[in-house]
């Protein structure tokens, strides 16, 4: 990786975190803070290192891109790169996309055990219960003794294990793309899907969105799962086939916990929003307090490798 552009205009690196607020970052570079205002820092043809503002939406976070003549590094705060992209064929030769791999393992990890506990217990009932003034004790299924099924078996998935040893759950099992053996066991790929699914307790999904993961969780998935499994999706919301999962959930065969969904933002009055057994949160896996010391790790850490002229972590893609 060559190192910044040495020639006497600004070598400008553009950051969605205040520069003043990120200790340690280093020397010899030009800081400007950009979080999707309307207006530009600086000139985008100065830009080195676009670090893209956190989910401000594919359109804001492509607009100056195209005006960045000179940038190296197109650097996100996310896992998911599929809002930058499109935006890959306007970055000079050799520019990296990289993503923020290991940035939302704790929050995200925290809120899928959430989810999975307040499903299973029925902590959405409780509280309709509260607001109504009721007392209505019963029993819910625990998480203890389920089998786990993690799709999508990366730094997130890994995570969400962690958070899951604790709970005696029978077993937990895990997909990616393709097939490997952890310290933990081994891990399947997606094609054994087909065999693994209905074993399954608890469907988590963890898997980025690719044109193979698009639609993933469509009829066929969902018909494999056993009657009155758990899926949970914390990934993409376009994996899911939201008509197949909406047909399911009014059987009352499956249920779902739900933090991101196609479409998204969901609009009012979508029927995914009253279908019965679903649990939705809006897209909320990322921020929460781990987000920014996290955030700002990650950037520093770029930053110096980048000024060094060492290989950045997370390169996603090259620009040609």
């Amino acid at each position: 990786m060559a190192t910044a552009d040495q020639r006497t205009e600004p070598n400008d690196v553009w950051l969605p975190i205040p520069p003043d607020e990120i200790e340690g970052l280093p020397g010899g570079l030009h800081y400007v803070h950009w979080d999707a205002g309307p207006e530009y820092p600086a000139d985008p043809a100065r830009c080195v290192f676009y670090a893209v503002p956190y989910m401000k939406g594919t359109e804001v976070s492509l607009r100056p891109l195209a005006r960045m003549s000179r940038v190296r590094v197109v650097q996100t705060l996310t896992a998911g790169i599929e809002h930058m992209l499109p935006g890959l064929p306007q970055m000079p030769a050799g520019a990296q996309l990289c993503n923020a791999r290991g940035l939302h393992d704790a929050s995200t990890a925290e809120l899928a055990l959430t989810l999975i506990l307040a499903a299973l217990r029925d902590v959405p009932g409780f509280v309709r219960a509260q607001d109504a003034g009721e007392w209505r004790p019963g029993f819910r299924p625990a998480l203890a003794d389920k089998s786990v099924l993690i799709v999508g078996y990366g730094s997130i998935g890994s995570a969400i294990e962690d958070r899951l040893t604790p709970f005696e759950c029978a077993r937990v099992v895990r997909v990616a793309r393709t097939a490997r053996d952890t310290v933990r066991g081994p891990v399947h790929p997606l094609s054994d899907l087909s065999v693994l699914l209905p074993d399954a307790d608890v469907v988590v999904l963890a898997t980025p969105l690719t044109d193979a993961t698009r639609g993933l969780v469509g009829r066929d998935f969902l018909a494999r799962m056993k009657e009155g499994a758990l899926l949970v999706n914390i990934a993409r919301g376009a994996i899911v086939d939201t008509e197949a999962l909406l047909a399911e959930l009014e059987t009352g065969r499956l249920c779902a916990a739900l933090d991101v969904t196609d479409p998204e933002p969901l609009p009012a009055g979508h029927p995914l929003w009253h279908a019965p057994g679903v649990l939705i949160t809006p897209h909320v896996g990322g921020p929460s307090s781990a987000f920014l010391p996290r955030a700002k790790r990650l950037l520093r850490d770029q930053l110096a490798l980048f000024t060094a002229g060492e290989p950045l972590r997370n390169v996603v893609a090259t620009a040609d």
